[in-house]
């Protein structure tokens, strides 16, 4: 795994790929947050390639995909894509991922309580700055 390229600014960033004059082409960060084992690199894996896999392994750091959406209007958007480790031990490195991201997406297991108060601990750890300044 590796860090990504761009790590500066909070989260809101949403950059248009090529210049300042070509609003057709937009780049978006966007990281997903949550605990291990709720989904995130399956969620990620089926917006990207359309695939399910059940069996999915742990994710060690983070891992990056990208995926390109055309709408109607002829705009293309970029995601690149950051699905991070949900282990504790890699907590701390959420920052470096999700810093410079447009959007951030929380993930838990509906099934599970602890998940989803595990989902609040990632908000309130993560983006309390960000939240403040909004």
């Amino acid at each position: 795994s590796s860090l990504p390229a761009n790590s500066t600014g909070g989260l809101g960033n949403i950059n248009n790929e090529n210049s300042a004059t070509d609003s057709k082409n937009l780049k978006v960060k966007l990281v997903l947050l949550g605990d291990s084992g709720v989904g995130k690199s399956c969620i990620v894996l089926r917006f990207v390639r359309g695939q399910f896999d059940p069996t999915s392994k742990v994710t060690i750091g983070a891992s990056f995909l990208s995926q390109t959406l055309a709408l109607e209007d002829s705009t293309t958007v970029k995601f690149e894509i950051w699905d991070t480790a949900g282990q504790e031990r890699y907590a701390a490195l959420a920052p470096l991922y999700y810093r410079g991201a447009g959007a951030a997406i929380v993930v838990y297991d509906i099934t599970s309580a602890e998940s989803f108060n595990k989902a609040q601990y990632w908000v309130k750890r993560n983006f309390r700055d960000t939240v403040a300044r909004i």
